[in-house]
């Protein structure tokens, strides 16, 4: 999901990284993955199919996207919501909230490819410079 893109850019950026390989067949550790857009293009192709193929699981048999209202009756955080509106409420949150996440991944990677930095060398640098001439915002 697009929150979950978002704080495993800001993790990525910051360092963190899995121990151990993520192909041990090719030899490429977690850590040798670039930063950035840069490094969907270190994963094997075999890792970006088997990446799509699980997306695929969860979009058409457990979670379909053709259920609008967002229920998909695993609850909020193991229990069910029994009054509609508080359910419908907390359901519009959530949807807001990844609406949110979708508009911050993708603001992160204009944004790089806009200016070669990624997010935190852009923090690092103490600007945002989205035409990245180092004027700060504007």
């Amino acid at each position: 999901s697009d929150l979950n893109s978002v704080v495993g850019v800001i993790v990525h950026n910051n360092g963190i990284h899995f121990d151990g390989y993520l192909s041990p067949s090719a030899g490429l550790k977690f850590e040798d993955v670039p930063q950035g857009i840069d490094g969907i293009r270190a994963i094997p192709s075999a890792g970006l199919i088997q990446i799509l193929l699980f997306f695929a699981l969860v979009e058409l048999a457990w979670m379909p996207a053709s259920k609008y209202d967002g229920d998909y009756g695993v609850g909020y955080f193991g229990t069910d919501i029994a009054d509609p509106e508080e359910k419908a409420r907390k359901l519009n949150v959530e949807l807001n909230n990844g609406r949110a996440a979708m508009m911050g991944i993708m603001g992160s990677m204009v944004v790089e490819v806009l200016t070669g930095q990624t997010m935190a060398e852009q923090y690092a640098a103490g600007r945002i410079s989205p035409f990245g001439d180092g004027q700060g915002v504007f």
